[in-house]
This record gives C-alpha cells, sequence and structure tokens, in this order.
C-alpha cells in the first residue's frame, strides 16, 4: 500500500507543540518501516519549507529536508500535472481547497494512490481515505 503524504501530516510531524505530534509521528514511523513509497509532490516540500521555515526557524526546515523528504518518494510537479491541478481547482470550485490539494488529488489519481497521510479533511471530501490518528494512540482507517 503506497500512501500520499500531506503538509497537514508533515507539518505537525516536526513541529512538537502541534496537537498530533505524537500521532503523527508513530503513523510516519509505522508507514516508513512498512517500506511502502510515500508520496508527494514538489509543491508540498514547498508549502511545507515556507510553513516551518516562517513559523518555526530554520532549523526546524534543514531537519525536514534531512530526516524526512530522504524518505519520500517525491514527484516533481511538471507543467501536465500542473494543468490538472488547475482544471481540478476550477472545476472544485472552493476557496478552502488549494492548487497545491488539487494537483495532490490528481497525482493519487495517475498514480493510482488511495490513501493520504493527512490530518485536514480535504482528502476524504475529495473522495480519498485518510489515516487518521485517535486519541488512544493508534492509527485508524475510516471505516475499519
Amino acid at each position: 500500500m503506497s500512501v500520499f503524504a500531506d503538509t497537514s501530516a508533515l507539518y505537525p510531524l516536526l513541529v512538537s507543540t502541534e496537537t498530533p505530534h505524537a500521532l503523527v509521528r508513530a503513523e510516519f514511523a509505522r508507514l516508513v518501516n512498512s517500506a511502502q513509497p510515500i508520496w508527494t509532490t514538489s509543491f508540498v516540500l514547498v508549502e511545507t519549507m515556507a510553513l516551518l521555515q516562517h513559523r518555526i526557524g530554520l532549523p526546524a526546515a534543514r531537519d525536514f529536508d534531512e530526516e524526512i523528504v530522504p524518505v519520500l518518494s517525491v514527484y516533481w510537479v511538471d507543467d501536465d500535472l500542473y494543468r490538472r491541478g488547475m482544471e481540478r481547482l476550477w472545476r472544485e470550485d472552493r476557496r478552502r481547497v488549494s492548487l497545491v490539494d488539487c494537483v495532490s488529488f490528481e497525482l493519487m489519481k495517475l498514480k493510482g494512490v488511495t490513501i493520504a497521510f493527512a490530518v485536514d479533511s480535504h482528502f476524504t471530501e475529495a473522495g480519498f481515505e485518510a489515516i487518521q490518528t485517535t486519541t488512544r494512540g493508534r492509527s485508524e482507517r475510516p471505516g475499519r
């Protein structure tokens, strides 16, 4: 099972003051140990780096680049995927769904990835399954 990693999970992975930090870290360790691809896009990398640098500082951004990025399968957004994302953004016609999200959805569709490592609800709203962390400290997928 490959998954798609979103900023909504990658950011709290490195920020201990974020509510889901411990649960996201545990789930990320499980995903890495499963040896299955953890997909993301270059857009998600830029978004996550920008948030870390702006909100936390360069040391957190460096940790992300040196510790997390190497275990991710990064798809570098090209013109075709960008166009697909833009078309989806216009079709979605929702202010709260970003271009980064739409590009992510389109990559998931292209790669046949149905599960997102994400904390926000945009992925489930788009019809994907999201790995969800619970307050009991273990991961669950919806419907299980």
